[in-house]
């Protein structure tokens, strides 16, 4: 797969086109969520071309209320095929032992690997996915401003980020013109700060 001239093939195409592009080009794809600002973008986009997409949820066990109500909410509207991971251990039972780390500490790797990573994992190993939907954008890290709409990841795992190119205003459009919830009360325990990368894609 030649992925730099897929992505210049692809570099004016519309969200839509880009996600059927990438479903006639795989055969067990998934998405995966955090229901984080911006969430319903991709999941309208994808489930909607496909109804029994698999959408995967590692949730960490620090989401805020806010953050739940909305991917409640999410999950009835568009009718998901969920599959909810979360850590072998909860938040309670760890915050009893070491909170949420400094980071840049062995410690705070040690959170990460257990509330987000092994989780992550748990999924791919279970799923098998050939193609990775990604909410993915341009401007979001150093790292992500490297990628472009598809990338392959280290275990071979093509990842199609269909909206890679949207400003924040662009999605604010899209949420208006298909009438979707947004939610900015989010709190990811193993970034902290915005600009951090989540661990899964770099």
């Amino acid at each position: 797969m030649d992925i730099e001239q897929i992505n210049l093939d692809l570099a004016d195409k519309s969200p839509e086109d880009i996600i059927q592009w990438a479903l006639a080009n795989s055969s067990n794809p998934l998405v995966t969520t955090n229901f984080r600002p911006y969430e319903s973008a991709i999941l309208h986009a994808t489930c909607k071309l496909k109804k029994d997409l698999k959408v995967v949820w590692c949730d960490t066990g620090y989401n805020t209320p806010d953050t739940y109500r909305h991917a409640k909410e999410l999950i009835g509207l568009l009718e998901m095929n969920m599959h909810v991971y979360v850590p072998k251990y909860s938040a309670g039972f760890r915050d009893v032992l070491m909170g949420i780390p400094e980071v840049d500490t062995d410690a705070h790797n040690t959170f990460t690997t257990q509330v987000k990573l092994e989780p992550f994992r748990r999924a791919i190993e279970e799923h098998k996915p050939d193609l990775w939907f990604t909410n993915l954008r341009k401007g979001q890290t150093a790292f992500r401003n490297s990628i472009d709409i598809v990338s392959k990841g280290k275990d071979g795992t093509i990842k199609v980020s269909p909206f890679y190119h949207y400003s924040d205003a662009e999605l604010d459009e899209y949420l208006a013109l298909h009438n979707l919830p947004n939610e900015f009360n989010y709190f990811d325990p193993t970034k902290q700060l915005a600009s951090r990368e989540c661990g899964l894609h770099n």
